[in-house]
């Protein structure tokens, strides 16, 4: 008997995977990684099909030394052609860098909750607006597409659990303010595929389409693939991951990573969702990125194809 073809009801018929493992991968390894790795590691992402890149952030080096070379990967590197290199900017300053840099993409990170502005951003959640207003309105103003992260949309490790109506009021006012898309961003990875359902349906009944917005899901819980499918099936068609499960969020304890691309890709080949990626490059890649930082990849597709790495 012939196996039945995945129910596309509901699913989008192709996706965008936004990759993040160069910057939001990266960002946290104590040791730091050359930029002659990084450029190649974005390179091999690029053969290897993503088709946007997050590169890097024009954060002070202070805070974030490991992201310290922006300026000098972007001088270095060489642009696929078709292939989009955002980057994440956190003030006017870092958008100054960023012009400069000649990027034509950025992305701002702001918080759903009080706790995690106050402790990231120095800032309270109405007060952080203040900061990224500026940013946001030169952006459009020079023709730059501009995303915008929400972190702790679903659990803050201060506050707990996170109401949707909350988080829905503030992304909106981030999309009012001219942010093109809106990345929903489940920071200490505690979502589960039914509160991914109430916030996206929180957002739809204010007037806001899915076409807006992206998903961001961390495995602390071994959830993310699962919140992703969720995402899926209320027509979400832009899904953040990292190569190799790379990264984490620092206040969250034992969170093992972003959600790993080749995870992600392994499902949508299941379900008939077109990504352009090849899987096997992109393994390659992350077996090759795992040795240069010498600890093996979380992603359980990476140990599956990959071997031992």
């Amino acid at each position: 008997m012939p196996i039945p073809a995945p129910d596309q009801e509901n699913l989008p018929a192709a996706v965008t995977i936004w990759e993040v493992g160069a910057r939001d991968g990266l960002q946290n390894e104590q040791e730091t990684v050359p930029v002659e790795v990084k450029i190649e590691f974005l390179r091999r992402l690029a053969d290897a099909g993503l088709g946007v890149l997050e590169a890097t952030s024009f954060v002070h080096p202070k805070w974030v030394p490991q992201l310290a070379d922006a300026t000098d990967l972007l001088d270095r590197l060489e642009r696929a052609p078709g292939v989009r290199y955002p980057v994440l900017v956190p003030n006017e300053r870092g958008f100054d860098r960023a012009l400069e840099a000649g990027v034509a993409e950025i992305a701002i990170f702001a918080s759903a909750t009080e706790s995690f502005s106050r402790r990231n951003l120095n800032r309270g959640l109405d007060e952080q607006f203040a900061m990224f207003d500026p940013v946001v309105r030169r952006a459009v103003d020079e023709g730059l597409s501009v995303r915008g992260y929400l972190s702790m949309c679903f659990g803050d490790p201060w506050e707990g659990p996170v109401p949707a109506e909350q988080v829905v009021a503030v992304g909106a006012r981030l999309l009012e303010m001219g942010c093109d898309q809106l990345s929903l961003g489940d920071t200490i990875g505690v979502a589960t595929p039914g509160q991914v359902e109430v916030l996206l349906g929180g957002f739809t009944a204010a007037g806001i389409g899915v076409d807006r917005l992206a998903v961001h899901f961390h495995d602390t819980y071994g959830q993310a693939l699962a919140n992703t499918y969720a995402a899926l099936r209320l027509g979400v068609s832009t899904i953040d991951s990292s190569a190799g499960g790379l990264g984490g969020c620092p206040y969250a304890k034992s969170a093992t990573g972003n959600l790993a691309t080749e995870d992600l890709v392994w499902m949508l080949d299941g379900l008939g969702i077109r990504h352009g990626v090849d899987l096997a490059a992109l393994v390659d890649t992350s077996v090759w990125m795992a040795g240069q930082l010498g600890r093996p990849s979380p992603s359980g597709v990476v140990r599956a194809l990959g071997g031992a790495s």
